[in-house]
């Protein structure tokens, strides 16, 4: 976590409660930073400090104005006038977990062996907010070292019902049995 994402980040998320854009910057931070994703030649041209940065805002401004907030674009701007572009998604994870802090969410990172259906999904994330207490967002995770069952991360918790979990938890207790 570079400290100057954490700085930027909640700076903006606070302005965004300010003017009441929480909403609207959250969805458009994603959908940008999913674009640079896409696009890192995108991100180097504007990173380049060979080209003035006078051209490196024009470029901004010709691909995002009137697209996004101007919040967000100003945002964008003063990145690359400090050559800080590289850490929009340190400041979009800041600004993300804020938003899910101040709103009741909590991400959940769900491994598998496979992809879960629509309908396993449900039942896992109603499962979550019932432990969890707020609305929870899974992201899933196809890991091919998970053999059946699921692995869960949620708030700093791992919540093992993998084959391999519990085959270590019988295990240990094997083992306290035992001595």
């Amino acid at each position: 976590m570079t400290s100057e994402g954490n700085l930027y980040g909640q700076s903006l998320y606070t302005l965004a409660v300010e003017e009441n854009l929480a909403d609207a910057l959250m969805e458009e931070m994603t959908a940008v930073r999913n674009l640079l994703e896409q696009n890192p030649e995108y991100v180097t041209l504007l990173s380049e400090p060979s080209i003035p940065k006078k051209t490196r805002l024009g470029l901004l401004d010709d691909a995002f104005r009137g697209q996004i907030q101007p919040y967000l674009l100003n945002f964008l701007k003063i990145l690359v006038e400090h050559g800080s572009l590289r850490s929009f998604p340190e400041c979009c994870r800041v600004f993300r977990e804020a938003y899910n802090r101040d709103h009741g969410i909590v991400e959940a990172v769900v491994y598998s062996a496979v992809a879960l259906k629509g309908e396993q999904i449900q039942l896992l994330q109603s499962k979550l907010e019932k432990i969890s207490g707020k609305k929870v967002i899974l992201v899933q995770k196809i890991d091919k070292n998970v053999l059946a069952g699921l692995r869960v991360e949620m708030e700093g918790k791992l919540l093992d019902g993998t084959v391999m979990g519990r085959l270590a938890d019988l295990r240990k207790k094997i083992g306290e049995v035992v001595m």
